[in-house]
Order: structure tokens, then sequence, then C-alpha cells
């Protein structure tokens, strides 16, 4: 992949180098005679560009500083950053209550904090299982900190069931919320519908409201919310936050998170 993104680098490179020597400025006419003949004489003989020629002076330059392609990339890479965060803040100015409130979303922490951090996750995800720590040293490090769990089950039809009956208790038992994410999400072995139906039972649910409030098609509508919301701020991957207007990618550790969180503090 690397190779590839450095070749197309380089075809843009030559292809910005070809157009500056392309466009060689021509003179401007003479006003008279008298100004034309002393522009030819002054003017340096013109030489038709070989493309041939000057692809392999561009060659041979890249091949001795192949550092300028390193250059280039990392531009291109802190550009198109920069426009991810440009679009990323539009998307989450336009979607705060969706993003930071909705009711299908298990919340811990203070309900009630100043900062809100969101984990978008998966009850399958290993990332997500280690990073389950990160989220209590955070909580219970910061009483102002109010930490939103976003159901994003992307990794098998598995995940899927699993988050509909967390979504589900969720509706039930928003109290024991905490309780059972953290069982689900800590246990060993793969997160099934079965399994999480069984931690749900433990903590006193009724298994026949249970299922029929599994059936709630809010639920499923609630998922595909979810599923654009991600798309529109380009995660594809769990676990992944929403901290203050950023967006932020992968299991960093409660360390980094809590460099965001303290950044979105200062900017309230």
């Amino acid at each position: 992949m690397k190779k590839a993104i450095l070749l197309g680098t380089a075809g843009t490179a030559l292809g910005f180098a070809m157009l500056a020597l392309g466009s060689i400025a021509i003179a401007p006419q003479a006003a008279n005679a008298e100004d034309a003949v002393s522009q030819a004489e002054a003017a340096p003989v013109e030489s038709k560009i070989d493309r041939a020629e000057v692809e392999g002076i561009i060659r041979d330059y890249l091949l001795k500083n192949p550092e300028v392609l390193l250059e280039v990339q990392e531009a291109l890479e802190v550009k198109q950053k920069e426009e991810q965060r440009l679009a990323s803040l539009g998307v989450i100015e336009d979607n705060k209550d969706e993003i930071f409130n909705s009711t299908f979303d298990g919340v811990v922490g203070n309900p009630k904090g100043k900062v809100t951090i969101v984990e978008f996750y998966d009850y399958n995800c290993g990332f997500c299982k280690r990073a389950m720590e990160d989220m209590r040293t955070l909580t219970a490090a910061d009483p102002e900190l109010r930490f939103v769990l976003k159901e994003f089950p992307i990794l098998s039809p598995d995940s899927q069931k699993a988050s509909v009956v967390s979504m589900a208790f969720h509706l039930m038992m928003p109290e024991k919320y905490g309780e059972f994410h953290n069982t689900l999400l800590g246990g060993q072995g793969r997160a099934t519908e079965a399994t999480a139906l069984k931690v749900a039972l433990s903590l006193g649910a009724d298994e026949a409201e249970l299922r029929a409030k599994m059936q709630d098609p809010s639920i499923i509508e609630a998922l595909s919310k979810t599923y654009d919301l991600a798309n529109k701020l380009a995660i594809t991957g769990t676990p992944s936050y929403v901290i203050g207007n950023e967006v932020v990618f992968g299991a960093l550790g409660p360390e980094v998170l809590a460099e965001k969180i303290a950044e979105a503090k200062a900017a309230l």
C-alpha cells in the first residue's frame, strides 16, 4: 500500500514538473520593427522540450533524493487529515443529539458531566475489550466525565445480535447497563445473542419482556443511524471516539484520551 502511494506521489511530482517546464513564457510581440530586432538579438534561442529527456532528469533527481517523495507524502497526509478534521467538525455540529444524546446509548461516569466522550465499540472487538479499562480509569479519575457507549457492531452477525440484546436491556434497565456492558465485553469467548441474554438474565431482566423489547423496530433504526453517522465521520473500526469536536481513532490508552478530554474542557 505504501509503495502504491509513493508511486502515485512520484507521478504527481512528475506531472507538476512537466507542467512547469511546459509553461515557459513566450516573449510578447514587439510594438515595432526596431523593438523586434532588439528582442531577436537579446532573446536566447529556444530549444524544443523533449518530454523523454525531462522525465529522465526528474527520475534521476528522485532516485538521488528519494526523501523528496516522503516529504510530499507526509505533506499530503497532513493535508488529508486536516480536510477530514474540518469535515468532521461539520458532521459533529449537525448531529450533536444523535452523537451525544441518543436514548439508545448507555452512559457511565457522571450522566451530567461537563465533558462527554463517545465510544463506538463492538462486543467482539479485542481492542475494545482492552479499552474498557481505559473507560474505567478515566471515569474513576474524573468526576466531571460523561462516557457514552455507542453500539457499532461491525465485526459479525453475532456482534449485531449481541448489540440488539444490549440495547433492549438498556431500554429496560438503564441503571444496570454499565454492569451489563462490563460483564459482556469483559467476558471470555465470543459475544453472541445467547451470551448477552445470559448476562441480562443474571442481572434480573425478565426474559419474556426482554425478548419482546428486542423486536422493537426502533433498535434496528438506531443501529442504522449509527452506521450512517460513522460513515460521515470516516469511522471504519473500533474503538473510535468523539471527544468534543474531534474524532479519535483506535485504542490509544488512557493518557492520550485524557489529553483529548483536557483539550475539550479547555474549549468549553
